[in-house]
């Protein structure tokens, strides 16, 4: 199985972490299971933020042309980097793995947020990650960082910046958890749907891939990672929308916590709700994230748009 992956140290790690799952799944060597690094859209664009050039898709089109050409077989994403909706004749095929949601603070200056100085710097090119630190510190000055887990922990170091955020997931794979001051709770931000997931894709009529895949799918990560993903579906979350969500499964309940903010951070809606898993857990999971996310938009509807016109929910 050819597997496709960006290039980033990141991505590269996670696509060896399911190269590996691969290889105790079937018996095989891990030559078997070649990678094929792409330089995608998202990471060729680094003069402006994401959302304003197209969200979400670019960190995933060149993997996706590579499936449908068939110079790969799977293609090993960041799950909340991945569409609610893929392209025709690609499936979502397993959910191996996921580290720790959370965010985690980085800073020379202060251990959180809350301790920084006055109309301290923020670097982040999260819509999120600026709105609900915005929300939390109004008085904090947000300018974009992009790039690498380490060249934006280099540009911490340089002193650019006072702080930024780091998924924990990123730096627990690249062996770089130290860097964080502390661990920021999901209860004042709560991570991006499917932050520190991995989500593996396939050409969806490819029944040896999807079946080999699913050897290394975890359902209890499925069940969590679809509800969150019904969540973003909807709001119609994208890269412009500042949307938190993290579903958590407890012995046969599933919990779920969602917002959405104004870019701003000067106001935001919150729902939590939780159901008993039973029947079809995933079609139960996507059921809730979907109502959440249906009285969050029926609650901040008008005044969401106020920000975001007609391209709003």
């Amino acid at each position: 199985m050819k597997i496709g992956s960006r290039g980033s140290p990141l991505a590269l790690a996670q696509a060896r972490l399911v190269a590996a799952m691969l290889a105790r799944a079937s018996g095989a060597a891990e030559s078997e299971f070649p990678i094929q690094s792409f330089t995608t859209s998202g990471d060729r664009i680094q003069d402006r933020l994401l959302q304003e050039a197209g969200g979400k898709g670019l960190f995933t089109k060149e993997l996706d042309e590579a499936l449908l050409d068939r110079r790969i077989d799977a293609a090993v994403h960041s799950m909340k980097d991945l569409p609610t909706k893929l392209p025709h004749g690609i499936a979502l095929a397993a959910v191996p793995s996921r580290e720790d949601p959370r965010d985690g603070f980085i800073s020379l200056k202060a251990r959180s947020l809350a301790a920084l100085p006055p109309g301290a710097v923020l670097g982040t090119a999260s819509l999120r990650r600026q709105a609900q630190a915005l929300h939390l510190r109004p008085d904090l000055t947000v300018k974009p960082l992009r790039g690498s887990v380490e060249t934006r922990l280099k540009r911490i170091e340089e002193g650019i910046f006072d702080a930024t955020f780091l998924a924990m997931a990123g730096l627990a794979r690249l062996n770089l958890v130290r860097h964080a001051s502390s661990i920021v709770g999901s209860d004042d931000m709560p991570p991006a749907p499917c932050q520190g997931a991995l989500a593996i894709t396939c050409r969806a009529d490819d029944a040896a891939a999807r079946a080999l895949l699913a050897r290394i799918n975890i359902p209890e990560l499925e069940i969590a990672t679809a509800a969150e993903r019904a969540f973003l579906t909807a709001l119609d979350g994208s890269c412009r929308t500042p949307i938190g969500a993290l579903a958590t499964l407890t012995g046969g309940e599933l919990s779920f916590l969602g917002e959405v903010l104004t870019p701003d951070g000067k106001h935001r809606w919150r729902r939590t709700g939780s159901v008993p898993l039973g029947g079809n857990p995933r079609d139960t999971a996507e059921a809730l994230g979907t109502r959440i996310g249906a009285e969050i938009a029926a609650e901040a509807g008008d005044k969401y748009r106020a920000h975001f016109g007609d391209d709003g929910w």
